[in-house]
């Protein structure tokens, strides 16, 4: 997220890090990942190494490669049940804004990226309740020259 909450404009976002895709692809990797349709739309497709659902209440919705959940707790039991299967300690909830505000009261666990940049936007992460969550680790890694901003990674568990 930026320095101002915002992670995505007009769908899209707003910054490109190429040490973070890196990095989610290793948080990920044989992992179930939990997204929003808009989010699945925006990657464009289901990603290699994990098991993607995608939330949408359009019964016409049913992207190739994804199982599809029309609710969070229809989601949060079909990434319960792929996580048994693949052995994977965690699921994984990739975005969008609304998908994280649903699920945020069951995390206990948030990778986070802080980037330092403030940009205009429309969907924002949600507010944390410091009193709710602690920092166990921050990481300043060294940026690339495709990375387009400064970042820390974050990793918040909760208290």
């Amino acid at each position: 997220m930026a320095r101002n909450r915002v992670i995505g404009a007009n769908e899209r976002t707003p910054w490109r890090l190429a040490s973070d895709l890196a990095r989610f692809r290793e948080l990920t990797w044989g992992k179930p990942l939990v997204m929003g349709r808009r989010t699945f739309e925006s990657i464009g497709r289901a990603l290699p190494g994990r098991e993607t659902v995608a939330l949408s209440r359009d019964p016409d919705f049913r992207p190739e490669g994804a199982h599809v959940a029309r609710n969070r707790s229809e989601a949060l039991a079909l990434a319960t049940r792929l996580a048994e299967s693949m052995r994977a300690p965690e699921i994984i909830v990739a975005g969008g804004a609304q998908v994280y505000s649903a699920f945020l009261p069951q995390a206990d666990v948030i990778h986070l990226t802080e980037v330092a940049l403030t940009v205009a936007g429309d969907a924002l992460f949600p507010a944390l309740d410091s009193a709710q969550w602690r920092e166990t680790r921050r990481e300043t890694p060294p940026r690339l020259p495709e990375d387009e901003a400064d970042f820390q990674y974050l990793r918040l568990e909760r208290r």
